[in-house]
């Protein structure tokens, strides 16, 4: 069934993506898929125009200084120095505020994640950010001032620095640039697959408060579907206990569970919290994980 599901998926979806493990702080394998090269390339495409236009902005009462002679030098320090805040503001923040999303990320179906599975932290964020500038903006802007006629050793050392960092996605297996490296993340692709329905029963055995069903998001969802879908086994029984027990810790789940109940609970928790985010999503209240602030109601 596991195979033909994913047959199914192929033909739905094209060909497969190449695909990595990582291991929750909960101890859950998680499979992800590793964003294209193309993708990456067009989502970075459309932030620099985005990028760009926000920068020619702010540039525009700045236009009118430089044109005086005595301000001219002092413009040109202020735009420098305007399009590199600009620039670091515009990944930072967005990948903060949208959990490891830009709006060129958003628009191809990306996510920036840690690769060791747990929370995206703020210095991941900036230091995968702050990396781009001596990965390519700061070599690249050396390379298009050089007003020289001949080229010389510093330019030639340049151009080889630009081309190492583009040619590192190609040479590692999760296709990580340098900051990703040093920021310890990597771009993944978001499932197009939806939650699925066959899932859900129809009868609940067990009844959770929306409080309860607010302490994970769509991911944890879909990594609960993905382990409730795996073969029967002693290996998978075992999973399925371990994960049981720690969702009832996390939602303060005190009552008492047989352990014939473990997958019936797992099941009835599923079906609550699915029906639970989709009414929460058509309020606009759409939550990515349990790491995403969850949205009081009105």
């Amino acid at each position: 069934m596991t195979l033909a599901h994913e047959r199914a998926t192929e033909f739905l979806e094209g060909s497969r993506r190449q695909q990595r493990t990582i291991v929750t702080p909960e101890g859950v394998p998680v499979t992800v898929e590793l964003a294209d090269h193309g993708e990456r390339l067009t989502a970075f495409t459309i932030d620099v125009v985005i990028w760009f236009l926000l920068t020619i902005a702010v540039y525009l009462p700045l236009f009118f200084v430089a044109l005086r002679k005595d301000a001219a030098l002092i413009a040109l320090s202020i735009v420098l120095f305007i399009g590199f805040v600009v620039r670091n503001l515009y990944f930072i923040h967005f990948e903060l505020a949208w959990r490891g999303a830009t709006p060129g990320k958003r628009i191809v179906g990306l996510r920036v994640i840690d690769r060791r599975g747990g929370p995206l932290l703020p210095s991941a964020i900036v230091a995968r950010n702050l990396t781009r500038e001596v990965e390519a903006f700061i070599p690249l802007g050396l390379l298009l001032t050089w007003s020289g006629t001949n080229p010389n050793w510093e330019h030639l050392f340049v151009a080889i620095w630009l081309l190492f960092f583009a040619a590192l996605p190609f040479v590692n297996r999760d296709r990580m640039r340098g900051g990703d490296l040093i920021g310890g993340t990597m771009v993944i692709a978001l499932p197009k697959r939806v939650l699925s329905g066959d899932l859900v029963e129809r009868e609940a055995t067990y009844v959770f408060t929306a409080q309860q069903l607010r302490a994970y998001g769509a991911f944890e969802l879909q990594v609960l579907e993905e382990l409730l879908r795996r073969p029967k086994s002693l290996e998978t029984s075992k999973l399925l206990a371990e994960v049981c027990e720690k969702i009832q810790h996390k939602i303060g789940w005190t009552a008492p569970l047989p352990p014939r109940d473990t997958e019936l609970f797992l099941r009835e928790f599923y079906t609550a919290q699915r029906a639970f985010l989709e009414r929460e999503q058509l309020f606009g209240k759409p939550r990515a994980d349990k790491y995403e602030a969850a949205q009081p109601h009105a």
